[in-house]
């Protein structure tokens, strides 16, 4: 069981001092962000979920100018509360988790070079901003991330139940999709910072599956390549509300688990 108070994240010493510096950024950069922005963006509106595409709007992302996290977090200050954390990279499962479960979303800074736009091994801020914050200005998407961290902070030292969660995290936020009016959209950033995965999920290539939690909870995934199957909610508000559900099964799996050791 998790014992920190659940704000320690605001002085962790791995945090300290880490700042976008706006005005570091190069020409490149510029050039790659506009790149993949104009690259992706013209395939959302008939591909992304609405609460994406307005979320783009509310955020104000462009094509021009790389994503400012001091103007972006004014307006998520002013819809759900949520700001933007800078973080080196890849961090930590608790650093994480204890970001999302006190309303942060950690982000990276850096832009991927030009000889990477179509393959990147870690997400860039391209990822991380462009296909991520938009949907910080939905309450049931932010409120899902808050609690299933709180559910994981309450699991961080188990190893087991860390990966059992990862799938959820893994088929929801990075490679879920929605039905929206009958036809299926994407609000998974995995999918969203993609041009060719938008293409493919959608496509009738992979399975496409209805969202089951136990379903999900026992179904591995892949980091290196194009998803065979994607899960499907009928709304984020489904998402937000499958949440004692995915801890009831939890605790069923490590139960079981427990039983066999």
């Amino acid at each position: 069981m998790n014992s920190k108070p659940k704000d320690w994240v605001f002085t962790d010493p791995r945090l300290q001092d880490l700042r976008q510096d706006y005005a570091a950024y190069t020409g490149e950069d510029f050039k790659v962000w506009k790149i993949l922005f104009e690259r992706q963006m013209p395939n959302l509106p008939k591909a992304a979920c609405k609460a994406y595409l307005e979320g783009v709007d509310i955020v104000k992302f462009n094509a021009d100018e790389i994503a400012n996290f001091e103007k972006l977090n004014k307006i998520l200050a002013d819809t759900t509360g949520w700001e933007v954390q800078v973080v080196p990279g890849l961090i930590d499962d608790d650093l994480f988790f204890g970001l999302l479960n006190n309303k942060r979303f950690p982000s990276s800074t850096w832009l991927r070079k030009m000889e990477q736009l179509d393959y990147l091994e870690e997400p860039d801020m391209f990822h991380d901003a462009f296909a991520h914050m938009p949907l910080l200005t939905n309450p049931h998407y932010t409120g899902f991330l808050e609690k299933i961290s709180g559910i994981a902070l309450k699991h961080i030292k188990d190893p087991y139940a860390i990966n059992i969660l990862s799938r959820i995290y893994w088929f929801t936020i990075e490679f879920g999709l929605i039905r929206e009016d009958g036809e299926l959209k994407i609000y998974g950033a995995g999918i969203l910072s993609s041009a060719g995965e938008t293409k493919f999920s959608l496509s009738e290539e992979p399975l496409h599956l209805p969202y089951d939690v136990r379903t999900i909870m026992n179904q591995s995934y892949w980091k290196d390549k194009f998803q065979d199957r994607y899960f499907i909610v009928d709304s984020l508000e489904q998402l937000f509300d499958s949440l004692p559900e995915i801890e009831k099964v939890l605790e069923e799996m490590l139960l079981e688990k427990k039983s066999k050791a």
